[in-house]
């Protein structure tokens, strides 16, 4: 079993910047950022493997991906922040790279204003 645990959200203006962390309490081979804003379905943000990170493409350029393997820890840095990009956000991992999301954290809000 994995616990997931997310903090750094918050309200910031647009153009700003913010790092949402995901600590998680088991070993992990996949991990994604997703999120989800009023009234629409959950998208996937951001993912990290050992392979690869993958990013939507409205994030391109702007949101980084990262995990300390050390501590456990995934990370988003989330610059130039847009009222678009205003939502829930969740941590999922999974435990083997060909499964899917089995895990998911209590989500944070990230608020952006205009």
């Amino acid at each position: 079993q994995v616990q997931l645990v997310e903090s750094g959200g918050g309200l910031v203006q647009a153009g700003g910047s913010l790092r949402l962390t995901c600590a998680a309490s088991g070993r992990t081979s996949r991990m994604g950022w997703f999120r989800q804003a009023p009234g629409k379905g959950r998208e996937l943000v951001a993912s990290w493997s050992r392979l690869n990170a993958y990013y939507t493409d409205s994030v391109k350029g702007r949101f980084t991906i990262s995990r300390d393997n050390a501590k456990n820890t995934l990370y988003l840095q989330m610059n130039s922040l847009k009222p678009e990009d205003a939502a829930v956000y969740y941590c999922a991992a999974a435990q083997a790279l060909t499964n899917d999301y089995e895990y998911w954290g209590q989500g944070t809000q990230v608020t952006v204003s205009s």
